[in-house]
């Protein structure tokens, strides 16, 4: 039988109850944060882009693992034995006391690299043998629940390196302008010398002692075999930093944005391209500069890579302490703008889906009124029919508000909510037709994003675009290659050099500029106007927005172009003049290509078979071509021709701007014509609600009526309500004010030809 005696029966007890404290007190033992941490944003390749302070106003940055060099090397100099002691390093502690006791004074702590990282973290100001005993105590907690590496992160975090620059990560980017993983030898050493005395040996200041410390350890590295002797002599020749290098400022607004969706973390690992960042920055402000002469302040630009779909390049604004000292806060890539016709394009890809227009049919160009919404083209321009497609490139509002009718609202809304529009959160009844013209609210970021998927969608790389791939792909085909207004002319001809697909917009009363282009790498946005939103005549998206994307293209090295995916396509028989699927009228056709899942597109309504006198020279039917009246025509069959023949009211402006176009001839004079479309109507529209305002004077005003006829030469009778009002001539518009309610308009032309128009005339509302 074994025997324990009192005092072995004592020393178990003890080591029993520390066996119980550990195991239950060990987990309630916690470690502080420490101080505030910077926010701070790396580019892809890991480089610092920007960074604010932390809230106590030091530059603390969140560490990774530790390098292995740095490692090595404060190790070395701080607490050789770090990696074998369990927090407290007692032969280190000894050496202190003598140190002190012989010098009789405090010269030597002997703190572990543990210790120290206690105190940092707790951040005592005084230093006396009791919180020295604590440090001790909680460095034993800590060595037990957390790993060497783990420990040797907090200190390199937290350590000071002079002035307010706390931690290895903030040290290594404002000492020498690099992360810690691409420090040479010789600075490893120079930072890890820099906790154990930060003020006295500031870089720039006591530069010899500084000197000194680091030589030592250096020599220390070397006799452990750390570097040979090569490296060894070379790392002695490099020079000390004279001065902290500044913080980047690259992408402040995109740093800040970081902080508003993802709080939880202080370190941001991006997509964002250095070098395009920079360059981008760099346009954006020569330009933004130009721009602030006429009043024009503010600017912002993005680019998107569209195979990630991920930002590499993100400019908020511009003239940071410069000339915008009031609003350069304000992050204009995610405010919300008015969109201008930026998003006519996604309306025209939604309307090539539902077979609603094909890239070549007219569409039409002509003055309209919708109640009391009376829109008009950038300039009163009108070119009857137009297009589809030039229609987009030369953004004209008329047939886009038009398209908007037909396609639908509703319908339009969810389309842009599926691209991934998510501002536009209002009704429809809210929106209504002027939502094409910039009536919603979007971001430029969401909208080059919609761009790119648009690209993506093109090139078969993603499904998560709502149209076709054929139909993405014949509408960036559309943006790149269609007419241009004649300001855009010079632009157009650098698009072609890369060929990029690319849209302007200018909001209503000149607040917003905006352009976007992409090819099959990139997409470019940029906005331009002032953050407070007020106007100005000179913010126009051709001689602002436009040139800053096309010179941020520039600094682009190589972009591609989709191949057009011809599995996608189907052929099919268009009118040469319409556009619209050939009838058997169409005298001229050709084979176009369309998207396989759209439906089958309209009929052309234009070209219709016409009968004429034998000779051509008249339009008749086969009953003018007999009795007497018929004259030498008389018992002939009439000349039946293929003919394109638009309404009188489009008509009126098409032959305009088409001089090729061939009218229909008059009919002959003893043609009996019922209720035609001889004489049309172009004001007020089929059921128009009207309100006539009240002058300045005071005295009601009076509505515009407008009218046209195929025969020039014809006289208009006007009436409405059966009471006449007067005739016209050559133009054919007459001025009138009915009084409230519902009308009817009679125009009756010298032939006896008629159209009438129910209109109603409302009050207008005080």
């Amino acid at each position: 039988m074994i025997k324990i005696s009192r005092k072995g029966i004592i020393a178990l007890g003890i080591t029993f109850a520390l066996l119980v404290f550990l195991t239950f007190f060990i987990p309630f033992i916690t470690v502080k944060k420490g101080g505030p941490y910077s926010y701070a944003v790396y580019d892809k390749n890991g480089i610092l882009l920007g960074a604010q302070v932390a809230a106590d106003d030091q530059w603390r940055f969140e560490s990774g693992p530790v390098p292995d060099k740095f490692a090595r090397a404060v190790v070395l100099f701080e607490d050789k034995r770090f990696y074998i002691h369990p927090g407290v390093d007692l032969l280190s502690i000894a050496r202190a006391v003598f140190q002190n006791i012989k010098s009789a004074g405090i010269v030597s702590g002997g703190s572990t690299i543990t210790m120290q990282t206690v105190r940092l973290l707790e951040r005592r100001g005084k230093r006396t043998y009791l919180i020295k005993l604590h440090e001790a105590f909680v460095a034993l907690f800590m060595e037990l629940r957390y790993s060497k590496k783990h420990i040797l992160s907090l200190y390199c975090a937290h350590a000071p390196f002079g002035g307010n620059i706390v931690g290895l990560e903030a040290a290594s980017w404002r000492y020498f302008n690099r992360s810690p993983e691409s420090l040479t030898w010789a600075e490893c050493a120079t930072l890890a010398v820099l906790p154990n005395q930060p003020s006295l040996v500031y870089p720039g200041l006591n530069s010899h002692i500084l000197l000194t410390k680091r030589n030592f350890l250096l020599h220390k590295l070397y006799s452990k075999g750390y570097m040979d002797r090569q490296e060894y002599e070379l790392a002695l020749q490099e020079i000390l930093p004279d001065k902290p290098y500044p913080i980047p400022l690259n992408a402040r607004h995109y740093l800040d944005f970081l902080r508003k969706t993802d709080s939880k973390h202080t370190k941001y690992k991006s997509d964002i391209d250095t070098v395009l960042q920079k360059n981008t920055a760099r346009v954006l402000e020569d330009w933004s500069h130009l721009f602030s002469l006429k009043g024009i302040n503010n600017a912002a630009a993005i680019i998107i890579d569209n195979k990630t779909e991920k930002i590499v390049a993100y400019c908020g604004n511009t003239g940071a302490g410069k000339r915008n000292f009031t609003n350069y806060q304000v992050d204009n890539v995610r405010a919300r703008r008015s969109s201008g016709s930026i998003l006519k394009p996604f309306l025209y890809c939604a309307m090539l889906d539902n077979g609603q227009i094909l890239p070549e049919q007219l569409v039409i160009d002509t003055p309209i009124r919708i109640g009391n919404y009376k829109p008009d083209n950038n300039i009163p321009v009108y070119r009857g029919a137009v297009p589809a497609g030039t229609a987009l490139t030369l953004s004209l509002n008329l047939p886009a508000v038009r398209a908007l009718r037909e396609y639908g609202i509703n319908a339009f809304l969810d389309y842009l909510r599926k691209v991934g529009f998510t501002t536009l959160n209002r009704s429809a009844d809210d929106y209504g037709l002027p939502l094409i013209l910039g009536g919603g609210e979007v971001t430029l970021y969401e909208t080059a994003m919609a761009y790119a998927r648009m690209m993506n969608c093109a090139q078969g790389i993603s499904d998560d675009f709502p149209s076709s791939r054929a139909n993405a792909y014949l509408t960036l085909q559309a943006l790149a290659e269609g007419d241009r207004p004649t300001e855009e002319a010079n632009w157009k001809s650098y698009a072609d050099s890369k060929k990029i697909a690319w849209k302007t917009g200018t909001s209503s009363g000149n607040r917003d500029a905006w352009a976007v282009g992409t090819t099959c790498e990139y997409t470019v946005g940029v906005w331009v106007g002032n953050s407070e939103g007020f106007g100005n005549p000179d913010l126009k998206s051709f001689t602002t927005a436009a040139p800053v994307m096309f010179d941020i293209f520039s600094g682009i090295s190589s972009t591609t172009w989709p191949l057009a995916p011809i599995l996608d396509f189907t052929e099919t028989t268009v009118c040469k003049k319409s556009g619209y699927v050939a009838s058997r009228y169409c005298e001229h056709t050709k084979v176009i290509y369309t998207s396989r899942k759209s439906p089958v597109g309209k009929i052309c309504p234009y070209c219709r078979a016409v009968s004429f006198t034998p000779d051509g020279r008249y339009q008749a039917q086969a009953q003018d071509l007999t009795g007497p009246q018929a004259g030498i025509y008389d018992g002939k069959m009439p000349l039946i021709k293929n003919m394109f023949v638009l309404p009188p009211n489009i008509e009126y402006w098409y032959k305009k701007s088409n001089f090729g176009y061939v009218s229909l001839p008059e009919f002959v004079s003893w043609h009996v014509f019922p209720d035609s479309d001889t004489v049309s109507i172009l004001f007020p529209e089929p059921g128009a609600i009207i309100i006539i305002p009240i002058e300045i004077t005071g005295q009601k005003g009076a509505m515009i009526m407008q009218a046209v006829t195929r025969n020039p030469d014809n006289t208009l009778y006007w009436d409405i309500d059966g009471e006449y009002l007067g005739e016209t001539a050559d133009t054919h518009e007459l001025s009138a004010s009915p009084s409230p309610g519902k009308h009817v308009l009679t125009v009756t032309d010298s032939m006896g030809n008629y159209k009438k128009r129910n209109f109603e005339i409302v009050r207008e509302k005080n």
